[in-house]
C-alpha cells in the first residue's frame, strides 16, 4: 500500500471521495490544501507530467469559467505564473507517491499506478460504486472537466470543484 499525499481544496466533496477511494484500496492518505501551500513553479510542473497546457487547469475555477482566463491559449510558463498567483486554477487532485506525481483523479491511471481494489470485502461494494462513476465530473451538472463545469453546492466527483 502506498502513502499518497492528496493535494486538494478542503471541503470540496469531490476529493473526499477520491481519499475515500484510496483509504478502501488500503493507502494511507496525507491530506494537504493545495490552497496553502508554497508552490514554486518547478514543484507544480512536475505534476503535469507530458499532459498539454490546458489539460493543467481547473475548468471550474471562476477565472476560467468567466473566460478571464482561457488555457488553450497559454504557453507553459504563464500558465504556471497564474497558477502560482491563484491556486484555484490548479486541477485537482494533485497525487504524490515516492517519486512520482499527477494530477486529476483518472481512476484507470491511478488503479494502474497504485491500485484501487478494495482490500477489505466490507469495502467492496463501496468502492465498485465509486469506481463506476466518473470521479473527475461534478454530480451536480454532468460537467466534463475540459469544457466547463462547477460543483458550488454540489457533490464533485471530477477534479474540477471550484467552491
Amino acid at each position: 500500500m502506498a502513502k499518497v499525499i492528496f493535494y486538494e481544496k478542503p471541503g470540496c466533496k469531490g476529493g473526499t471521495r477520491q481519499k475515500v477511494l484510496l483509504t478502501a484500496a488500503g493507502h494511507e492518505v496525507v491530506p494537504q490544501s493545495l490552497l496553502s501551500e508554497p508552490w514554486t513553479a518547478d514543484r507544480l510542473r512536475s505534476f503535469f507530467g507530458d499532459r498539454p497546457v490546458a489539460e493543467w487547469f481547473n475548468r471550474s475555477s471562476p477565472r476560467v469559467k468567466s473566460g478571464e482566463v482561457i488555457p488553450e491559449k497559454l504557453d507553459a510558463d504563464t500558465a504556471l505564473s497564474l497558477m502560482l498567483q491563484d491556486p484555484l486554477l490548479i486541477r485537482r487532485p494533485l497525487l504524490e507517491v515516492g517519486d512520482r506525481r499527477e494530477v486529476g483523479f483518472e481512476v484507470d491511471k491511478i488503479d494502474a499506478w497504485i491500485g484501487l481494489q478494495p482490500v477489505d470485502e466490507s469495502f467492496r461494494e463501496m468502492a465498485e460504486n465509486l469506481m463506476g462513476k466518473d470521479l473527475q465530473a461534478c454530480a451536480g451538472g454532468n460537467h466534463d472537466h475540459h469544457h466547463e463545469g462547477g460543483c458550488k453546492g454540489h457533490e464533485q466527483k471530477k477534479t474540477s470543484c471550484s467552491h
